[in-house]
C-alpha cells in the first residue's frame, strides 16, 4: 500500500493510449462476435439441456464427443468442475418442442449414446432443462434489469453531482462492459444468467468506483481552481489509487 499512497502519476497524458486501447480490445471483440454470429447464448436464454455426467476414471472430451456424434444436432461438450473429478458436460440445444417431455428426451439421448459407446462407467450427475419461452422470458428480464440499472445509476448521479458527470459515469460503466464482453468473446464464454449477474456485479463496483473518484474531484474543484480540470483530475485520481486498486483490482 506504501506504494500507492502519495502518488503522482500523470493518468491524464495517457489517456489517448488508453482509449486507443480500449478501442482495439473492443473493436476486437466486436469482430469476434460477428464473425461468430453474436455472443452465444447459454441455456438460460436459448432452451436446451445440459446433462452433466460424472465417471469413475479419466475419460477426454473427444472420447465423450465421438459418442454424442449420433445425436442429431450441433452439441457442446466440455470438460466440467475440477479437472481431477472426471466430469463432462454435455449441451443440447432447443431444437424447437416446447413439450417437457420432448426436452427431457435430449438427456436420455446423450445418457444412451455415451453407454452405447462403452467408454467408461459414468453416473449422471445433473440434468437442466430449459424450454424456448422460459429462455426468451429469462433474455428479456436480463436485458431490462442490465439498462435499468444504468438508468437508475444515470439519474442518482445527475442528481447527486451534475448531469456531465453522470454522462462520464455511464460512458465508463459502458466502457467496461463491453470491455469484459470483448473478453467473454475471446475466450467463447456463453451469455448465461450467471454472465449477467456477473455484469451487473461489475456495474455496480465500476460506479462506486466512479463515485468516489467525483466525490473527490468536487472536493479538489474548490481547492484547486488555479490547477486547471487536468491537474485537478489527476490529483483526485491518485489520491483515491490505492481504492481503486484493491476494489476494481479483487472485483
Amino acid at each position: 500500500m506504501q506504494l500507492l499512497s502519495n502518488t503522482h502519476y500523470d493518468f491524464i497524458k495517457w489517456r489517448w493510449h488508453a482509449l486507443a486501447l480500449s478501442a482495439v480490445v473492443i473493436l476486437a471483440g466486436v469482430g469476434v462476435m460477428v464473425s461468430r454470429g453474436g455472443l452465444p447464448l447459454g441455456i438460460d436464454f436459448s432452451g436446451g439441456t445440459i446433462v452433466v455426467l460424472k465417471f469413475d476414471q479419466a475419460v477426454s472430451e473427444d472420447q465423450v464427443r465421438g459418442a454424442a456424434a449420433a445425436i442429431p444436432g450441433d452439441k457442446v461438450v466440455q470438460a466440467y468442475g475440477d479437472p481431477g473429478a472426471h466430469e463432462i458436460l454435455v449441451r443440447l440445444p432447443q431444437t424447437g418442442q416446447e413439450e417437457g417431455f420432448n426436452l427431457e428426451a435430449g438427456a436420455k439421448q446423450v445418457v444412451a449414446a455415451v453407454t452405447a459407446a462403452n467408454i467408461g462407467k459414468f453416473d449422471v450427475l445433473s440434468t437442466e432443462v430449459v424450454g424456448p419461452v422460459i429462455g426468451a422470458d429469462l433474455q428479456r428480464r436480463g436485458i431490462f434489469a442490465t439498462f435499468a440499472s444504468i438508468l437508475g445509476i444515470t439519474i442518482y448521479i445527475a442528481l447527486r453531482f451534475r448531469p456531465s458527470f453522470a454522462v462520464g459515469a455511464i460512458a465508463a460503466t459502458f466502457h467496461d462492459i463491453l470491455v469484459t464482453l470483448a473478453f467473454l468473446a475471446f475466450f467463447g464464454y456463453d451469455l448465461s444468467l450467471n454472465v449477467v449477474a456477473a455484469l451487473l456485479t461489475i456495474t455496480g463496483y465500476s460506479v462506486n468506483d466512479t463515485i468516489v473518484i467525483f466525490d473527490r474531484v468536487r472536493e479538489n474543484l474548490g481547492k484547486m481552481r488555479r490547477e486547471g480540470l487536468e491537474a485537478t483530475v489527476n490529483a483526485s485520481v491518485n489520491q483515491t489509487l490505492g481504492r481503486t486498486v484493491i476494489t476494481a483490482g479483487t472485483t
